[in-house]
């Protein structure tokens, strides 16, 4: 039976003030928890992955898929992962004392966050640099033009377009074909053809990304030297990485009122400012008009599906770390309802902005829109920046663009780096909880360092196959681990009596459904369309050369890995039994200390066990041989 409490005492969080963890902390309002998991869910995937999903799996018929899995899949694992971290407050690591068996995917949740963190801050980087070059280079933009150093022969502004043959290059005006604008927007070059010989033709904004930004090399085996710009601005991105995380999310939790309600201004600026430009209409046809029959093809269906993991983020850790934060009765069910809602109507909100410019820029060039459209940092590195650099007052609205990606970018890193730090710091709470401001500087410098070679010239091919091969098949497998834990080991009926201490009511039998076998099915259909597909890894036309590949490959598995690796480890060291199925079993049970981690909340069946704040040593010397860490 659950115990009842007052209306009141729900509402309140279960305390009227103050920290009810007084050795972790909680969040100082439930505002700092909803605006950081809303701020974590925005990432940059909704500016430059959910619209072209949108676009090229049959426009607003992909809102069917999406909003179905979203239902389906989404809200259920995002629902398990808050109600896991809240109940238990601990980190991604530790809250598997629930099943140590499976330990490991609280490890796999952090390498996956851990590798993430450093390339994601390079991106950032990106941004800060185009911010500077937006906010130095009043009145006109770096990009907009063809007539500096780091452009070559073949560069074409859109305003101006260059014909070459053999013997000489000359300049046309904007009455030019069709095939010297049709750039390589579509991550291909097309070329200007003479007699004897062929010149690709790029555009001003690729040039200024590949030549000024990066230094691009010919590959990842030539990395070339550091690109001394970006380490610079990368050092400035970790510092202030770390002044907001400083005092753990007693600082990230304030700042996340800005960073995660800027950029709906700036969207609906650009909004505004995107939909009276002429061709605007055109742009919004593509994105919204639905194309039916692309609904009878599995590969919409599996983006539709995968997204959802990009979208809300389940399985990073992420979502577990910050709601261990949260006071004991906190509703964790509503806000698991409110955040994914919140998150699906911002992607196809930060659509609207996305394809009313592209088409501004289509009509403008005359290319056909599927031409201009280009998933992943392409689309706000070269064709956003196309588009921005041909509206009246191009440098503001590419210092609000740059802006809005920035706070973007640092909400979702608070989140990363802090289910990173917590995880450690929670293992090992004795040695480093006192120290955890230094723990978080520590972090911060060897990420730093970590990433140098991502400002390299060669430092983007790297950046681009972790970014495309840690996050899917590890996402995947730790989802899988957390529904087959909590369905057939620790039981349904127990986790939903666990939800009921903190939210006074049961949850409807809805969730179950999906957690034992709708979000499973769902999960394992993805993981089928993953191999099936088996999309070659390229960055543009650059195919990565055999030992990149393997090598990407080790670092994607290593999420995977580590989870049978660490039942062998725990098998050795914490299990109980007198045979092999007997020490297996006892590795399947809750620790002495799995529950509320605030004593006047361990009732029920928690009141006899033992509270988490005894310390382990005398756990050891009263229980000997104790599986409890």
């Amino acid at each position: 039976m659950v115990e009842k409490y007052s209306v009141k005492t729900y509402e309140n969080g279960g305390s009227d003030d103050g920290d009810e963890n007084k050795e972790r902390g909680n969040w100082s309002g439930r505002m700092d928890f909803i605006l950081s998991l809303i701020g974590y869910a925005i990432g940059m995937s909704n500016i430059w992955r959910f619209p072209i999903l949108c676009y090229r799996n049959g426009g607003g018929a992909f809102l069917i898929p999406y909003l179905i899995f979203m239902a389906l899949c989404g809200m259920p694992l995002f629902f398990l992962e808050v109600a896991f971290g809240q109940f238990c407050s601990e980190g991604p690591i530790t809250a598997w004392k629930v099943c140590r068996l499976f330990k490991g995917a609280g490890y796999g949740m952090t390498i996956i966050t851990g590798l993430t963190i450093i390339y994601y801050n390079v991106i950032i980087t990106y941004i800060i640099y185009y911010f500077i070059a937006s906010l130095t280079a009043i009145p006109s933009l770096p990009w907009a033009t063809c007539d500096n150093w780091w452009n070559t022969e073949a560069c074409a502004s859109l305003h101006k377009a260059v014909n070459c043959s053999v013997d000489n290059c000359t300049d046309i005006d904007s009455n030019v074909t069709e095939d010297v604008y049709n750039i390589i927007f579509n991550s291909t070059s097309n070329n200007l053809t003479g007699d004897d010989t062929e010149m690709k033709v790029i555009t001003a904004a690729e040039e200024f990304w590949n030549h000024r930004v990066l230094g691009i090399t010919d590959g990842i085996g030539n990395l070339g030297s550091i690109r001394w710009e970006l380490a610079g601005l990368l050092l400035v991105s970790w510092i202030i990485i770390f002044l907001c995380l400083c005092r753990g999310i007693k600082s990230s939790g304030k700042v996340v009122y800005v960073t995660a309600t800027l950029p709906y201004l700036v969207i609906t600026i650009l909004i505004i400012r995107g939909v009276t430009l002429p061709g605007a209409a055109e742009g919004l046809k593509f994105y919204f008009i639905p194309k039916w029959e692309l609904l009878l093809s599995t590969k919409v269906w599996s983006d539709a599906a995968i997204q959802i993991f990009f979208s809300l983020g389940p399985s990073w850790g992420g979502l577990l770390t910050m709601a261990s934060y949260n006071k004991f009765h906190n509703n964790c069910l509503r806000d698991s309802i409110l955040v994914p809602i919140v998150n699906s109507a911002t992607s196809i909100y930060c659509g609207i902005a996305v394809f009313s410019v592209l088409g501004f820029l289509a009509q403008d060039t005359g290319l056909p829109i599927e031409d201009v459209v280009r998933a992943g940092p392409g689309l706000v590195f070269v064709v956003y920046p196309e588009a921005l650099a041909r509206i009246p007052l191009a440098p503001l609205w590419s210092i609000l663009f740059f802006i809005m990606m920035f706070t973007i970018g640092l909400d979702s890193q608070f989140v990363m780096v802090e289910g990173v730090c917590s995880a450690i710091v929670d293992s090992y709470p004795r040695v480093l909880r006192k120290r955890k401001t230094l723990f978080v500087l520590g972090i911060c410098v060897t990420c730093y360092f970590l990433g140098l070679p991502m400002t390299t010239g060669g430092g983007n091919y790297i950046l681009f196959i972790l970014d495309w091969l840690i996050g899917y098949l590890g996402l995947m497998v730790i989802a899988l681990v957390e529904c087959f834990v909590f369905v057939a080991i620790y039981g349904l009926n127990n986790f939903y009596e666990d939800i009921a201490m903190m939210i006074g009511k049961f949850p409807s039998v809805w969730w179950k459904i999906c957690w034992a076998a709708v979000t499973p099915l769902i999960i394992v259909f993805i993981l089928i369309m993953m191999f099936v597909e088996n999309a070659p890894i390229l960055y543009g036309n650059y195919s990565y050369p055999t030992w990149a590949l393997v090598i990407g490959w080790m670092v994607a598995f290593a999420s995977v890995v580590i989870i049978p690796v660490w039942m062998v480890v725990e098998y050795f060291i914490s299990s109980k039994g007198d045979t092999f199925w007997q020490r297996c079993i006892s590795l399947t049970r809750p620790t002495s200390d799995w529950g509320p981690a605030v004593e006047k909340y361990r009732r029920g069946r928690y009141a006899n066990t033992i509270k988490p704040e005894v310390h382990y040593m005398e756990l050891k010397r009263r229980f000997p041989g104790s599986e409890t860490k």
